[in-house]
């Protein structure tokens, strides 16, 4: 049992967290922390932000810190120890850079089934958090 695991998800797709939320749970001791993290990707283009409204990122950080509270009162009881994170830029550097700050014991994660077109087992952000992660992380299908 664990005092602190991180739960990286993405709410456009209930595949990121449907079996890897009990998984988390399941991981923590009474008591432990769930950290769940929302990710804004970057823009990746100053040319495309050119295009955005002005504010546009900030606004996109708040309301997916919004979004991620209604998702804690939906799916943790009252007194459950859930904090919420909000990033932004590159995913899987993200969430490395937030197990680290936050100092989890472990990084739990969903992944897609590979299908006939991708030879990897993983996905990239998987495959990639899984390579570079100080602590142990858990890829759920």
């Amino acid at each position: 049992m664990l005092d602190s695991v991180l739960l990286p998800i993405d709410l456009q797709h209930e595949e990121s967290w449907n079996k890897a939320l009990p998984q988390a749970r399941d991981l923590l001791k009474p008591g432990g922390t769930l950290h769940l993290l929302g990710i804004v990707p970057d823009i990746g283009s100053s040319l495309v932000a050119t295009f955005l409204p002005k504010g546009f990122e900030v606004k996109a950080l708040q309301d997916m810190k919004e979004a991620l509270a209604v998702f804690v009162d939906r799916e943790f009881p009252a007194d459950a120890r859930v904090e919420i994170h909000v990033g932004h830029g590159h995913v899987s550097e993200t969430i490395l850079k937030q197990a680290a700050d936050l100092g989890v014991d472990a990084i739990v994660m969903a992944s897609h089934k590979p299908d006939e077109l991708r030879s990897l087992l993983v996905s990239s952000h998987a495959h990639s958090v899984a390579r570079h992660s100080p602590v142990s992380v858990m890829i759920v299908r």
